[in-house]
């Protein structure tokens, strides 16, 4: 309901500049005698109409499109590794569940000390992880990395344990040892603020897994 008032209110100049175009050229093409003071109008009308039909096509250049989810190939998957203290796997559920349902993740993968951990969400028939250039180069540099729209990017084809039309991804450092690879189904999803409350939960698993 809302978003259908949003688009009647952004098309209103347009509606009106279009009414009041059609309605000078009807008015003139019914005068016979036009006048000075009548052709000043006129001209003051046209430019009233076109500047309100500028501002319609201008706003609809400048507005971002919202980006269209997808559904992700796969089936949803839970798998924890089973040698973790209990506390820790509780931890581990209870962060991935925090990133499933606050976040636009639907895919995530927790990779530690040479080994996954922990896979939640939708995913494919892989399940090896391929630790590439990407995922190396954050391991080394502990910055982390977002490919917005995983499909521009070459170096996409070492995420292929996550489902193959992931839209955006997001990997983590986790510590030293490893990696926190979130993957989404709209591309440009992710906030500053999302990107900001991973890294802090990426912080804390990694002073948790630390102190196994």
């Amino acid at each position: 309901m809302a978003d259908s008032k949003q688009n009647s209110l952004r098309y209103l100049p347009l509606t009106v500049g279009v009414i009041g175009g059609t309605m000078l050229m009807a008015n003139r093409l019914l005068t016979p005698i036009l006048s000075e003071s009548q052709a000043r109008s006129d001209v003051v009308g046209v430019i009233l109409s076109a500047v309100l039909i500028l501002v319609t096509l201008l706003w609809e250049q400048i507005q971002p499109r919202t980006p269209e989810a997808v559904i992700l190939e796969g089936t949803e998957q839970f798998e924890l590794t089973a040698d973790l203290p209990e506390t820790i796997r509780t931890e581990l559920a209870w962060a991935s569940h925090l990133l499933l349902t606050n976040t636009v993740t639907k895919s995530l993968v927790l990779y530690y000390n040479d080994q996954i951990i922990l896979r939640r969400g939708v995913f494919g028939e892989k399940k090896a992880f391929n630790l590439g250039a990407i995922a190396k180069r954050v391991l080394e540099t502990q910055k982390a990395v977002y490919l917005v729209t995983l499909k521009v990017y070459p170096g996409r084809v070492e995420f292929d344990y996550l489902p193959e039309n992931t839209q955006g991804i997001i990997c983590q450092p986790v510590g030293s040892k490893g990696l926190l690879v979130l993957g989404t189904n709209i591309p440009r999803s992710y906030t500053k603020q999302d990107e900001n409350w991973v890294a802090a939960l990426a912080e804390k698993l990694a002073i948790t897994l630390e102190n196994t």
